[in-house]
């Protein structure tokens, strides 16, 4: 995926403003101005599709509770119900009485991913915290509050600024210039809070300046998230609870004045006065020329890495191995016999197959932890831990959102990570799931409705399935990085005709199928489902190798098998 933009006179203000050396800063502008990429030679240029935006129509937004795309406006935070003046008055009674309050924001995090790299987004939080404190305004005692900017320039900038305080002061000191919160490594809950919230079942949230807000990938005791420009975190973090309009209800009553949301944001005047005064070129130099200043290397003993047999953190993956867990030499693939580890509806992410968020003591990557002897408290999270894949197996379909339509008990699906294995018709944990059909060399495959795979795009999505036996995803569609993925770990993606799916065709999970055909990209293939009564069904299925690049690595059985074949055959 390529994008080609502009550069203007703004773009070689922010090079000058980063640290790039002048004759860098030179280069852009002459090789923009030669190349018709300055924006004033692009006056002419005309294109296919022209979109209209009024920048004058832009207010605050948020988005959520649940995707990173459904955008929420903080004006309208009432008519979707969630600020609502009933529920916001039965919270404060909650408050009142010491407990918690319904839609408590339980976790309020500015992160390193999308917001942190522009600082006029830090500048304006502590702008907002600095006038929060001088009303004294002080953050509900239930959240837990992080800063985690994407650089250590943020520190140099609002130092300067002598903003670094204000942050500090509301609890949003810097924790990590590093993947936090956004990535389900915002840290243990404190323990009594979290206990509240499993007896009373309570609806906990969490606001966060990241980019992912998937059910149960922030926390597994934060219900809902919901992405806000590192500001809102802050106000967020004072309101406490996601039952409050933001935009109309009072945050305090100081000296007899109400104080609102208006009260506190800061104008673009003051914040461009702060980024002209405290964000200067040498900062980024200060961080980033010793980053990348290695001097001389020290000669290694080897170039082999020498694997720790104990590690939880990297051991040498079995993509070759002819024995032990994951062994993929030791099966190869068939297309034939498959069992369906998971019958699917739409728009399962790659948080549902492979989470990143905190590990708990409860799920399989937990007990396998606590075997390996490591104490709960340094558990971490599932994405720390891919470079194992002892633990990271662990993690495929994980997520205790997962809906299996197979994990039928008591006549209703129950949500979970659980499978049913067949023929047996026992509903397991997913992980037990696997480990008995490993156990018996079964080949699997997963059926799955529209937009499978949506979101981030995470390795261990594909790898965990495929080192679980999964040879197949037949869906009704792929989300394109994740498809390709999946390719790339010698899982086949097959896609239903259009009006066919797991639906029309009546599947429950009690049946084997068969793929049938020679590949080629996007062929036609065969689907052949073998039903439970001895009745054979046959569906035709679009073969997601929609290239011949992808068809080599395919048959290869993977990006790496792929790569080592042609290694040696250009080694022999």
């Amino acid at each position: 995926t390529a994008a080609m933009f502009y550069i203007d006179q703004q773009t070689i203000d922010y090079l000058k403003l980063t640290g790039r050396e002048p004759e860098q800063v030179a280069l852009v502008e002459n090789y923009a101005k030669l190349t018709g990429l300055w924006a004033e030679s692009l006056k002419t240029a005309q294109y296919e599709r022209v979109l209209e935006f009024d920048l004058s129509s832009v207010v605050r937004n948020m988005a959520g509770p649940s995707n990173p795309h459904k955008r929420l406006p903080t004006s309208a935070l009432q008519e979707r119900g969630i600020a609502d003046e009933a529920k916001l008055a039965a919270a404060r009674a909650e408050e009142a009485q010491g407990l918690l309050p319904d839609g408590a924001v339980v976790i309020a995090a500015i992160t390193s991913c999308t917001n942190t790299s522009n600082p006029r987004n830090v500048v304006a939080a502590a702008l907002l915290a600095k006038k929060a404190n001088a009303l004294g305004l002080v953050r509900k005692p239930w959240v837990k509050t992080s800063f985690a900017p994407g650089s250590k320039v943020a520190k140099l900038y609002l130092e300067e600024a002598g903003l670094l305080p204000e942050l500090e002061k509301l609890g949003f000191g810097i924790v990590a210039y590093a993947c936090t919160t956004c990535n389900g490594m915002s840290g243990a809950l404190d323990p009594k809070i979290q206990q509240e919230i499993i007896d009373r079942d309570l609806y906990a949230t969490a606001v966060l300046s990241g980019n992912r807000n998937f059910d149960g990938r922030i926390h597994p005791y934060a219900k809902q998230a919901f992405l806000a420009s590192p500001p809102l975190v802050v106000a967020y973090a004072i309101a406490g609870t996601v039952r409050f309009d933001i935009e109309q209800d009072v945050l305090a009553v100081v000296d007899g004045k109400e104080i609102r949301l208006k009260d506190l944001w800061p104008s673009d005047e003051e914040i461009d006065a702060i980024v002209a005064a405290a964000v200067k070129p040498e900062q980024f130099k200060q961080i980033y020329i010793p980053m990348f200043d290695l001097g001389e290397a020290e000669q290694a003993e080897s170039p082999l890495y020498n694997w720790r047999p104990m590690s939880t953190y990297i051991r040498r993956p079995p993509y070759w191995d002819t024995e032990g867990v994951g062994a993929l030499a030791a099966n190869p693939r068939t297309l034939k016999g498959m069992r369906p580890l998971a019958v699917l509806p739409d728009n399962i992410t790659t948080d549902h197959l492979s989470p990143s968020n905190a590990i708990l003591a409860s799920s399989a990557a937990g007990e396998y932890l606590a075997k390996m002897g490591l104490p709960e408290e340094d558990f971490n999270s599932y994405a720390t831990h891919r470079g194992d894949h002892l633990t990271a197996m662990r993690a495929t379909f994980a997520n205790p959102q997962l809906v299996n339509e197979m994990a039928v008990v008591d006549g209703q699906v129950k949500k979970g990570s659980l499978a049913r294995v067949e023929p047996d018709g026992k509903v397991l944990r997913m992980w037990e799931a696997i480990e008995t059909y490993m156990d018996r060399k079964q080949p699997l495959i997963i059926v799955a409705g529209a937009d499978y795979g949506q979101g981030s795009s995470r390795d261990w999505a594909a790898k965990g399935v495929r080192l679980a036996g999964v040879e197949v995803i037949v869906a009704e569609g792929f989300e394109r990085i994740h498809r390709t993925n999946l390719i790339g770990m010698g899982v086949l993606p097959v896609e239903f005709k259009p009006g066919v799916t797991r639906l029309t065709l009546g599947l429950d999970g009690t049946e084997t199928y068969d793929i049938q055909g020679e590949l080629s990209p996007r062929c036609d293939l065969t689907l052949v489902i073998h039903r439970k009564n001895g009745e054979t069904t046959e569906a035709q299925v679009t073969c997601r190798l929609d290239t011949a690049a992808e068809v080599r690595v395919y048959q290869a059985g993977g990006v790496l098998q792929r790569f080592a074949q042609d290694f040696l055959e250009s080694n022999a």
